[in-house]
């Protein structure tokens, strides 16, 4: 499985934001859900036509065995609202390889349900270097790409041509649920996490970026205060009680 090296790459990223975030002080609650499995065939692996029940409840046939890490994601996200009680929800991971398609090999797709925090995270992106573009957020229009006969849900979508990174981040969303009251950021970056076969470290100065302003450094908060991040007065990110970041 070539690459397969890179696909921790969102999990390398939460770990090293979270690393320097509280090395450098930090105001709120924050937590990081690594959520890990091992990529490879075994006796306990899944197949096709499985159907597994999610932490959150919600049952998801298997169509596609390659869609794997938004298996455990889902697990992450449910586990960060039900126990952790989380406000803040950001999920990043190298989720699909439509991404490139949608955004291209330097911006990460971006999508929320939040436009405030949308507009915060690209300003971040542009602040940072680590780049990221919006994903229509549109769950009327694209979530019954999942539908199931036998289940609640599908792993992967029926149409691939139907904006396909913009489904894979609303099947994380389903099991925080759409009536999440939060705001829930998800970071899709399969090509920017790379450049051949190197790493690019993508991710963490974007997150440090992102919530700078709650730590106790001054040039952390110099950077969240940054130009682009004053590009209007709304910019600064609210108040927050939990954050909280995860990655298949």
């Amino acid at each position: 499985m070539p690459g397969m090296k890179r696909d921790c790459g969102g999990a390398a990223g939460v770990l090293g934001a979270f690393q320097a975030l509280v090395s450098e002080g930090f105001s709120e609650n924050l937590h990081a859900v690594l959520c890990l499995a091992e990529n490879a065939v075994g006796p306990m692996s899944t197949r096709p036509d499985d159907i597994h029940t999610f932490y959150s409840g919600r049952t998801v046939e298997i169509n596609n065995t390659d869609a794997e890490g938004r298996l455990v994601l889902g697990d992450g996200v449910a586990y960060a609202r039900k126990d952790l009680k989380a406000d803040i929800i950001l999920d990043m991971a190298t989720l699909t390889g439509a991404q490139a398609i949608s955004t291209g090999r330097h911006h990460g797709g971006l999508l929320t349900n939040d436009a405030h925090w949308e507009h915060v995270c690209q300003n971040a992106g542009k602040t940072s270097g680590d780049l990221v573009f919006p994903l229509p957020y549109t769950p009327e229009f694209h979530f019954s790409e999942f539908n199931s006969t036998v289940a609640d849900m599908k792993n992967s979508v029926a149409d691939r041509a139907n904006a396909q990174s913009s489904c894979a981040g609303l099947f994380i969303k389903s099991h925080i649920g759409f009536d999440y009251p939060g705001a829930w950021i998800h970071l899709d970056m399969a090509a920017p996490v790379h450049s051949r076969e190197r790493a690019t470290g993508y991710g963490v100065a974007l997150l440090m970026c992102l919530f700078g302003s709650y730590s106790k450094s001054s040039f952390l908060k110099k950077l969240a205060s940054s130009p682009e991040a004053k590009a209007d007065e709304d910019a600064k990110p609210p108040p927050a009680k939990k954050r909280r970041s995860g990655k298949a």
